[in-house]
């Protein structure tokens, strides 16, 4: 697939997609760092997010939301291969890490920081900051369709027209996931994480915590 240029984008479906020296400097550091499925997918990911933020009226602010949903798969990228974290927060750290080296604001750190950490995280982010809800119910759309039927087909064809899903995204996406996360099964576990690991590994074995209260120190 021919590589998109977001910030060449300005807008979609009446989404601006950020033109601020912070937006371009994450969307370059990003473009550098991912593979194109997963540099399109944050985009769209952004595009989703705000789309959810602007019909239910929440105060967003897009150069956060932008630079959260840019940088919440970093973690998945073969930079982070030895990491035993999660990949979020290994996300969540690097996005920290350079927004630090920029001077950024710590409450807009701690933000973004959230955003990625959480993205994963079903039952929480929807009740915090609008940044870190919508990261996640970006996500949540572009990898699963959920909340599909809230956008409207002129918003779903504008926005893959103008960030194309891969062919195979599908697969794509769950091989993605697979190659950011076999080295650190153990990281996976209180997440949905380790359906991937399931699906693609035979011989993975998901962690049962009632299994690990009954084999705990404690007697009774």
């Amino acid at each position: 697939m021919t590589e998109v240029n977001v910030m060449a984008l300005r807008e979609v479906s009446g989404v601006t997609i950020p033109d601020s020296k912070l937006a371009r400097d994450v969307s370059e550091f990003i473009r550098d760092s991912e593979s194109d499925l997963l540099f399109h997918h944050s985009a769209r990911v952004y595009l989703w997010g705000a789309l959810t933020g602007i019909r239910k009226g929440l105060g967003f602010d897009a150069e956060l939301l932008y630079t959260a949903a840019m940088f919440h798969d970093i973690g998945l990228t073969a930079r982070f291969s030895g990491s035993q974290l999660r990949f979020e927060v290994d996300g969540a750290n690097a996005a920290r890490d350079f927004l630090r080296s920029r001077a950024i604001a710590e409450g807009d750190i701690e933000t973004v920081w959230a955003a990625i950490a959480l993205h994963t995280t079903p039952g929480i982010p929807e009740f915090m900051r609008p940044e870190i809800a919508l990261v996640q119910a970006g996500a949540g759309m572009d990898v699963a369709g959920r909340g599909f039927d809230e956008f409207t087909a002129a918003q779903r064809e504008a926005v893959v027209a103008a960030l194309p899903r891969e062919a195979d995204f599908a697969q794509g996406i769950i091989d993605a996931f697979y190659q950011g996360m076999k080295h650190r099964p153990a990281s996976t576990f209180g997440t949905f994480n380790d359906d991937v690991l399931a699906h693609k590994d035979p011989h993975f074995r998901r962690i049962d915590m009632c299994s690990v209260i009954l084999a705990s120190s404690w007697t009774g």
